[in-house]
């Protein structure tokens, strides 16, 4: 909005020349995000605690877990307003994408929210059935694939790691897509398990594409890397710095011991706003390593799954993993900081192989 209205006055002074440069606009939708985190942090966290939407624990769950009931959950409602807003103030209206990402982004929470409302509000246990959820995700994300499909998106997915290395996938970009956006949408939610878990990792995921975002929308900059060149890509830079100030402000009331937790709203939002992120960007196979932390939560909960019906066995002692250290005597806090560690390295590789071709 702000790049709409003080662009223009450039002409008058060259000031305002600032509002045309992606790096100026992303630096401020983060610091933007991260001070109406604080600002409207307190408010939102009392507002749930009166309203008495507290989190419900899992009675298969590690028993420490029991005092955090009834703590305000809910929480993710918070990073949506502040990046829905901030994107709006700093980001070009006009590009596609920002309005593409931003749909994604407010479904997924929506669905979230209705998950979330149904456990805490109406206490039903376990909340939205598992298929109608996973159904509303299929048709928020399939509705991002078809759009980018008829509007010229490229199909070809690339390897890390290797120069020339691409598959194109033709037709079968759609359910591809489909398949990134959901799959991350439900391994972000899968890792939400213990105080600031989830949103660690996802602040250093964000950082990273809001980075690619920025690389492979220059094209000069995409040319000397040999990396894929996507038009307007760059101005996601600005969607993805909303969102690590708001993931770091969210965190601030997040951290162990948790004052709200984030709930379904906020983990299958940012899960589908880092998928569809990965998607425009051209950087999905990245994804799993950006995202490492994520697909070895998701892979766990699979594992373990197919392990106890296959052979009556399970694999680990409690799936996600973050709740097998759990059980094996490691403290919450250990976990947390190691996993944010793990990200940050995978992080770094992944970053790597922009030159490691």
């Amino acid at each position: 909005m702000l790049h709409y209205f003080l662009y223009p006055l450039a002409k008058y002074h060259t000031i305002f020349n600032v509002f045309q440069y992606i790096t100026f606009r992303t630096i401020y939708a983060a610091i933007t995000a991260l001070v109406l985190s604080f600002l409207l942090g307190p408010y939102l966290i009392e507002k749930l605690r009166k309203l008495k939407f507290g989190e419900v624990i899992r009675e298969d769950g590690p028993a420490g877990h029991m005092s955090k009931a009834g703590t305000p959950t809910m929480g993710g409602a918070i990073i949506l307003a502040v990046v829905a807003g901030s994107v709006l103030l700093w980001g070009n209206l006009k590009s596609p994408y920002v309005w593409l990402l931003l749909f994604v982004t407010l479904g997924m929470g929506a669905i979230g929210f209705l998950d979330d409302y149904s456990k805490v509000v109406k206490k039903k246990k376990g909340g939205m059935r598992a298929r109608t959820k996973f159904l509303y995700q299929v048709l928020v994300a399939s509705t991002a694939a078809i759009f980018l499909y008829f509007n010229g998106a490229d199909t070809i997915v690339t390897i890390p790691f290797f120069k020339d290395a691409a598959i194109d996938l033709k037709a079968f970009y759609i359910p591809f897509v489909v398949f990134v956006i959901v799959g991350t949408s439900n391994a972000v939610n899968l890792t939400d398990g213990l105080d600031g878990l989830a949103i660690g990792p996802m602040t250093i995921s964000a950082a990273t594409y809001m980075l690619l975002a920025y690389l492979v929308g220059h094209v000069k900059i995409a040319s000397y890397l040999h990396i894929m060149y996507v038009p307007h890509a760059g101005e996601l830079a600005v969607f993805a710095g909303a969102m690590v100030g708001a993931s770091l402000g969210f965190l601030w009331y997040n951290t162990y011991p948790a004052q709200v937790f984030m709930g379904d709203v906020g983990s299958l939002s940012l899960g589908g706003a880092l998928g569809t992120l990965a998607v425009i960007t051209k950087n999905e196979i990245i994804l799993l390593l950006v995202g490492g932390i994520f697909v070895v939560e998701a892979l766990s909960v699979i594992f373990q799954v197919c392990s106890f019906k296959l052979t009556g066995k399970r694999m680990f002692a409690m799936a996600p993993i973050h709740h097998h250290y759990e059980l094996k005597g490691w403290p919450e806090p250990r976990i947390i900081v190691r996993f944010w560690i793990i990200s940050i390295i995978l992080a770094l590789v992944a970053i790597s192989t922009l030159k490691i071709r």
